[in-house]
């Protein structure tokens, strides 16, 4: 199958025929391969003392996710790009997809956690954050981040599975990030988050009203955004041969509306299970464990475990995030070998040294904004946290100004 262009996104044209060769072959059995190695290590995981049930079905939450965002292209940096460079919005409706569903399964889950909303206290664990300069500064450097890096952490995560070779290095930039982020803690927190004020929407308009709110907001956007659709893609026609299921499963993309449902029904059976949808709490703890083994770190970080979030602790094995974010790079390259597109992109000096500075700037800032796109974004907004908004017109402002500027290119 050949793909063209338009308005910035891969679109798959005809299904060209299928030819078994020696190359498919094994790129498949490779696919086939990884992704029962998962299911093998989650039944492992789960008979295994101290990881469990929660453990193994991190790891399948994982990849499921990795499967999703890899098919359906779930990518907020080449999203945002789309949009603001080739006016094309289709990848903005996956995201309103996932916040709608989202919002749905959260009210719901909410409901059985604590069913008086207006009682004064917040929902366990879920990614309800203070609202601050603080947030604004570090939702636009993630922004900028993305746009030098070319991708948010997710996305690097889950392209890891394809061969993107700037992948690691942003992600080991985000490791210094998290690194100064936890530098920079101590005086922001006793300035600025301390003080500032913590909005859970159902707490003054209960789950029905804020449900409805944020329902009718992604409405409203996603009429604005109508103008901004290209012409739909040409169906292919006849029989549903093996070979076009094929095509359509693991070669074209997936339909955005399909793919942002799935994503939010994911982000629901995490947290009611297990906890949010975050990919950073692991990344983030291995920084904060690093500098602590080192005595570089004070002994307490101010404030920093009494908010909810992609939390850094101070661990020596792998936390159920980091079963999560391994499934999620497992489950994009078991896919991506199924669908044989497996291919090293090419690293050069200027191009890994962009994803460096991208890779610490997100870093940074999913510190001092307690997540990411997946975690404050995706979470927070799910949530019905007015934080997880202001993240993300922050990022949308960060990843918006880099994009002008050309930092992607």
């Amino acid at each position: 199958m050949t793909e063209t262009t338009v308005g910035g996104s891969a679109v798959s044209a005809a299904p060209a025929s299928f030819v078994w060769t020696r190359q498919t072959v094994l790129s498949i059995a490779g696919g086939l391969v990884v992704l029962v190695a998962i299911l093998v290590g989650a039944s492992v995981l789960h008979n295994t003392p101290g990881y469990g049930a929660r453990a193994s079905l991190s790891l399948l939450l994982g990849a499921a996710l990795g499967i999703v965002f890899q098919r359906g292209r779930f990518c907020f940096f080449c999203i945002l790009r789309d949009f603001i460079e080739y006016r094309n919005a289709t990848g903005l409706y996956a995201i309103l997809a996932a916040l709608a569903v989202g919002a749905v399964g959260y009210a719901v889950v909410f409901g059985a956690f604590l069913p008086n909303a207006m009682g004064g206290r917040l929902p366990p664990d879920a990614h309800i954050g203070p609202v601050s300069w603080v947030l604004v500064a570090a939702g636009f450097a993630f922004g900028i981040g993305m746009a030098l890096s070319g991708a948010c952490i997710s996305g690097h995560l889950y392209r890891l599975g394809e061969g993107y070779a700037r992948a690691p290095v942003a992600l080991f930039g985000s490791l210094i990030g998290f690194g100064l982020g936890f530098f920079t803690w101590q005086s922001v927190y006793l300035d600025t988050l301390s003080r500032a004020p913590v909005v859970w929407l159902p707490a003054t308009l209960g789950y029905g009203g804020a449900l409805a709110l944020h329902l009718a907001v992604l409405a409203a956007i996603a009429f604005a955004l109508l103008r901004f659709l290209p012409a739909g893609e040409p169906k292919p026609d006849g029989p549903w041969t093996p070979a076009r299921i094929y095509e359509t499963l693991l070669r074209r993309r997936w339909n955005p509306l399909a793919t942002g449902a799935i994503v939010g029904v994911i982000g629901m059976i995490a947290y009611f299970r297990v906890e949010p949808l975050g990919v950073t709490s692991q990344i983030a703890s291995a920084a904060r464990t690093t500098l602590d083994n080192a005595g570089l770190l004070a002994d307490r970080l101010n404030g920093l475990d009494t908010f909810a979030g992609c939390a850094a602790v101070v661990v020596q094995a792998i936390t159920e995030n980091g079963w999560l974010i391994g499934g999620l790079a497992l489950g994009s390259f078991g896919v991506v070998l199924l669908a044989r597109r497996f291919e090293w992109s090419q690293l050069t000096v200027l191009n890994s040294a962009t994803a460096l500075l991208g890779g610490v700037l997100m870093g940074w800032g999913s510190m001092l904004a307690l997540g990411c796109t997946v975690g404050t974004l995706l979470s927070g907004i799910s949530a019905f946290a007015l934080s997880g908004w202001v993240f993300a017109a922050a990022v949308f402002g960060g990843v918006w100004l880099g994009i002008k500027l050309k930092l992607h290119q």
